[in-house]
């Protein structure tokens, strides 16, 4: 993630869509009681509306907590396939994900010029 936050630990996806009316409060419950995270360790935690049109990224910089949220005018985010809790990305698929491309089919490195 780029701008005025920084790279986090880990990122990770919550399979599951979740109410995105939801804030900080709403969605930190969801990382401690459904992904049994913690929503201070440094992680980034995105999340999926129904749709899959939108997300939502919950993150604790050590001093607050950032809530971002990103909307596609077309088309939907590529998902994991329902099954599991979480699911981990690596920050190559984190920047094709949030451009809409399926990540999940591409294996190549994102260029460093590149700017998403």
């Amino acid at each position: 993630m780029s701008g005025l936050i920084e790279s986090p630990v880990q990122i990770w996806l919550a399979i599951e869509p979740v109410d995105l009316r939801r804030g900080i409060d709403g969605l930190s419950a969801i990382v401690q009681q459904r992904l049994a995270q913690s929503p201070c360790a440094g992680s980034a935690f995105i999340f999926r509306n129904r749709a899959g049109n939108r997300l939502k990224v919950l993150l604790w910089d050590g001093n607050g907590v950032w809530l971002c949220q990103r909307r596609l005018h077309q088309g939907s985010f590529t998902w994991p396939k329902v099954g599991e809790t979480v699911f981990a990305l690596s920050h190559a698929q984190w920047q094709w994900l949030i451009v809409g491309v399926d990540w999940q089919r591409l294996s190549a490195k994102l260029p460093d010029h590149w700017q998403v």
